[in-house]
């Protein structure tokens, strides 16, 4: 199979890390996670998100692009939790929409935003899961994550709406739309079987959409 770039998007909760995880470890492929322990803007911003809303997201937007440039020059096939373009369409938007960001520096980010991506290669694939708001909220309570005690079925909606409006107009690459509500590719590895064949079959423009369907 010739080199391949996947990115996973999804809400919270939606299984992109558990994914991204085995799919890597299945095909030999590098796998590439969000940065969490080394951010060096999380702790501030829990604690105020509207004076460092602004720096997170540019954070995330630098650390992405690198990560992505290096993914996209290695000759090794590779597969991303979460894309860089949810930093803008979703996050950010969020932010705004929340009062977290004002405009000036919401226009601001964007126009950088814009700047970084348009100059990037395109992704082989984007892999879109979904999952009802409610089987997210479980996933997260189950999981206990402290910096996600927070989050509210209000606020997955709210990103849910903002998902379902850039995937709309998302046109840079092919997409596999997922629902994981009824898939188990942590502990059954016939589900996992299956969304590795989903997705190899759609990389040779074989497959329908959405799975399931």
């Amino acid at each position: 199979m010739p080199k391949r770039l996947i990115v996973v998007a999804g809400n919270i909760g939606a299984g992109k890390t558990s994914l991204a995880e085995r799919i890597g470890s299945r095909l030999g492929w590098r796998s590439a996670f969000e940065s969490v322990s080394d951010n060096p803007y999380l702790p501030d911003f829990y604690a105020d998100m509207k004076s460092w809303s602004f720096h997170l997201q540019v954070f995330f937007l630098g650390h992405r692009a690198s990560q992505y440039l290096e993914l996209a020059n290695d000759p090794q096939s590779a597969i991303m939790d979460r894309s860089i373009y949810e930093d803008a369409y979703i996050f950010a938007r969020a932010l705004y929409a929340l009062n977290n960001l004002t405009e000036r520096d919401y226009l601001a980010y964007r126009r950088v935003f814009s700047l970084v991506v348009d100059n990037l290669p395109a992704p082989d694939l984007l892999i879109y899961l979904r999952a009802p708001v409610s089987v997210l909220m479980n996933r997260i309570n189950s999981r206990g994550r402290s910096i996600e005690a927070g989050i509210t079925a209000e606020y997955l909606t709210l990103l849910e709406s903002y998902y379902d409006d850039w995937m709309g107009s998302f046109d840079l690459c092919q997409v596999l739309t997922i629902r994981t509500d009824d898939l188990d590719f942590v502990h059954k590895p016939r589900h996992l079987d299956t969304v590795i064949q989903r997705i190899q079959d759609r990389l040779a423009g074989k497959e329908d959409l959405v799975f399931p369907a």
